[in-house]
């Protein structure tokens, strides 16, 4: 594979993880599941390594995620360094270093699911993609964290 072919495609998975993070920060549920691919997976972990939700396929997601949401809620997500390997024209696979703060309205309920007002969490991003009908999607994403803050 050429250079700049490997670039490009570096560039359009770049670009496709900016477009999650914009899509969870709007809450723009469906359209953040519709970057995954119809079976793909979403799986947070917390941070001793234990599975916080799994998730698979977009109605799945959406629902899922889409829960964390809602009036009041307030979501930021950035993604700093990137480690993108190309496997071929189809196929790619990363690491991206994220930080999130999700702020809950003072009345929302605490739940063993939901066990926060405030978060503020670090981690990473291990991601799984390919390009089908000429667009890239996402096949596997798998959220580890370093750290969780808690507040309510």
């Amino acid at each position: 594979m050429e250079t700049i072919e490997r670039l490009g495609i570096t560039e359009e998975v770049r670009r496709l993880m900016a477009r999650y993070v914009r899509y969870a920060d709007h809450q723009r549920w469906g359209d953040l599941a519709n970057l995954f691919t119809h079976d793909g997976t979403f799986t947070p972990h917390k941070p001793d390594g234990s599975v916080w939700f799994r998730m698979r396929g977009r109605d799945e997601i959406t629902a899922t995620v889409g829960a964390s949401g809602g009036p009041g809620v307030t979501l930021i997500h950035h993604l700093f360094s990137d480690e993108i390997d190309v496997d071929s024209p189809t196929a790619a696979h990363g690491v991206f270093a994220m930080e999130d703060i999700v702020t809950r309205p003072e009345d929302a309920e605490v739940s063993e699911a939901i066990p926060f007002r405030t978060m503020h969490g670090f981690g990473h991003y291990h991601a799984r993609f390919v390009k089908t009908g000429g667009s890239w999607q996402i096949a596997e994403l798998k959220q580890t964290r370093v750290r969780l803050d808690f507040s309510d």
